[in-house]
């Protein structure tokens, strides 16, 4: 039996309650909230054109995710603004090697301010991880509180900062099982999103809400999915409301959407087979009144 949008109902101001599906294959909700026309998700284009001139009233910000490693190569496609994001994953197994190369090749960026979180690659970074369920395949690999060699960029995980009076929150967790970060749909992950302040304005993430940027494709198998977190949605729409919600990892659905209220940016920059395929997307935020650039 499905559960009415009435009946999904806030705990308090601040918090969410975990949707009654949040764990069930998100294709099912897809179907009740999107093909419906209950909740909204529009393409639109990008909002800023990469040879758009920077405002002195407005701050550009840059978004890019997912880089994989391949940051170097992105360098020379990197428009200049004020604001350097980077939703994570960048690199491919968070060993030291990656993580100097990372801070070397993004110290070369002239953006005043480098906002980076960590993604589910970045092994060692999540000091509460069970090391006993991470991938077999990745065991030996990371490095611990990794995040302190990154000296070029300012790290954040579950923390806000605020910049030119613009407020900006960033968040690793996702749902993706033996990765570092991993918090299981339903409760355990709501209460990272419950963390989120409701005054925001910019959200960071590495994982998609449901129904933006979330679609995985493999044509292997011919088979199409939504991968991204109902809670995250619900967080998004029905508390925090922010003006922009940038985040990454599902390479195969890059690009900008709306809802009306908050634009949604999947900024991944690598495509699955981690080639550079996508440019990385820009937009603006007006400073507010008293407010001025530093």
């Amino acid at each position: 039996m499905g559960q009415s949008d009435s009946k999904r109902k806030k705990i308090a101001s601040s918090t969410i309650e975990p949707d009654l599906f949040s764990d069930d294959p998100v294709t099912r909700l897809w179907k009740e909230w999107f093909e419906s026309g209950k909740r909204i998700c529009k393409k639109i284009d990008v909002p800023v054109k990469s040879d758009e001139p920077i405002y002195k009233d407005k701050v550009r910000f840059v978004c890019i995710s997912d880089t994989h490693g391949k940051l170097e190569e992105l360098l020379p496609h990197i428009p200049n603004g004020d604001i350097l994001v980077h939703c994570g994953d960048f690199t491919n197994l968070g060993d030291r090697h990656e993580l100097e190369e990372f801070n070397e090749k993004i110290g070369k960026l002239p953006h005043p301010h480098k906002i980076v979180i960590a993604g589910n690659h970045e092994l060692g970074f999540d000091d509460s991880e069970d090391l006993s369920q991470r991938n077999i395949f990745m065991k030996d690999h990371g490095t611990h509180e990794g995040y302190k060699l990154l000296t070029n960029c300012t790290v954040i995980q579950d923390q806000m900062i605020e910049i030119n009076g613009i407020k900006i929150y960033g968040t690793s967790w996702h749902p993706l099982e033996n990765f570092a970060y991993y918090r299981p749909r339903g409760e355990p992950l709501l209460e990272k999103w419950n963390l989120i302040p409701d005054s925001i304005d910019v959200l960071l993430t590495h994982t998609p809400p449901l129904g933006h940027g979330d679609l995985v494709l493999r044509w292997i198998a011919q088979v199409h999915f939504r991968v991204g977190d109902v809670d995250l949605l619900n967080t998004i729409e029905n508390r925090v409301k922010p003006k922009f919600h940038v985040f990454g990892h599902i390479h195969e659905d890059p690009g900008v959407t709306t809802n009306g209220v908050t634009t949604f940016i999947n900024a991944s920059i690598c495509s699955h087979d981690l080639k550079v395929v996508n440019p990385p997307i820009l937009f603006d935020v007006p400073l507010q009144p008293g407010f001025e650039k530093s």
